[in-house]
């Protein structure tokens, strides 16, 4: 959605937007770039299709609006979960 947005702003070509997600547990000591050393990290990793004649250059920057879009900051944040019975 963010993406759609955006594009339509910039009245980019965009024509569709497909995201695919892949959800694993991978070792922390395994992951370069993860800060954790320790124990199991949840490791999601997105394809995303652009429709549409967009440029190179389009087309990277719908790639970081992607990765600045509240969903995805949401789950590179720290999460702090609190269940309580009701």
């Amino acid at each position: 959605m963010t993406i759609a947005l955006y594009a339509r702003r910039q009245q980019w070509p965009l024509e569709g937007v497909t995201v695919r997600l892949q959800h694993s547990k991978v070792h922390a000591i395994d992951c370069a770039e993860c800060e954790t050393r320790e124990g199991r990290l949840d490791r999601i990793e997105s394809e995303i299709s652009l429709g549409g004649s967009l440029s190179e250059t389009q087309r990277r920057r719908l790639l970081e609006i992607a990765e600045r879009c509240p969903v995805h900051r949401t789950l590179t944040s720290e999460i702090n979960i609190r269940s309580r019975l009701v």
